[in-house]
Formats: C-alpha cells, sequence, structure tokens
C-alpha cells in the first residue's frame, strides 16, 4: 500500500521495501547498480543505491533518513527531501512498497 499524500510526503513510521519479484544487485555488465523488475532494469546511480540498500521493510522512512544524514554529515531536511523524491518516484513505477 502507498502511502503518499498529494504532495508526496512519506508516512515517518512506512516500511520501504522491494516487491516481490523486484531486487538491487550489483551488475558487472551494467557497471554499477541496477534495479531488476520483471521485464525491466534500472542502472541505479550511488545514491539511489545506498537508499534502496536500507529499503528492507525493517527499517521505518525516518530511521533510513536518520541513517543516511548521519553516514553522509548532510542536513537532515536535505537528505529527506531527496529520499522522498527518489522512493515516490520508484514507488510510482511500482519497484518499491511503502
Amino acid at each position: 500500500m502507498i502511502n503518499l499524500a498529494a504532495d508526496n510526503i512519506i508516512a515517518s513510521d512506512a516500511r520501504p521495501r522491494l516487491p516481490r519479484g523486484v531486487r538491487l544487485t550489483h551488475s558487472e555488465a551494467q557497471g554499477g547498480w541496477v534495479l531488476l523488475a520483471p521485464e525491466r532494469i534500472f542502472k541505479a546511480d550511488a545514491i539511489a543505491a545506498e537508499i534502496l540498500k536500507r529499503c528492507t521493510g525493517e527499517a521505518t522512512f525516518s530511521a533510513i533518513v536518520d541513517d543516511l544524514a548521519a553516514a553522509f554529515k548532510a542536513p537532515r531536511e536535505r537528505i529527506d527531501a531527496d529520499v522522498t523524491k527518489i522512493l515516490s518516484g520508484l514507488a510510482e513505477k511500482k519497484l518499491l512498497e511503502l
């Protein structure tokens, strides 16, 4: 179930995860991280890969943002906005469950 408001705000207690049949993997042939879905493949840049590695369904959205802000020593507000944008886009494509 996708919990997106009209302005693409993700609930802080949402537990993002890849749906069945979608996985993040490192591909030498593609030269980096890719998101594999049935009959589709999406190249993930380094930032998207770091976010997706944390989308296991265990950590909340808020915990993922906190972890990324600490790991990259970046302002939490900026991380929150970037993660929201990436995860919302993936959820719209049915590549992520929120």
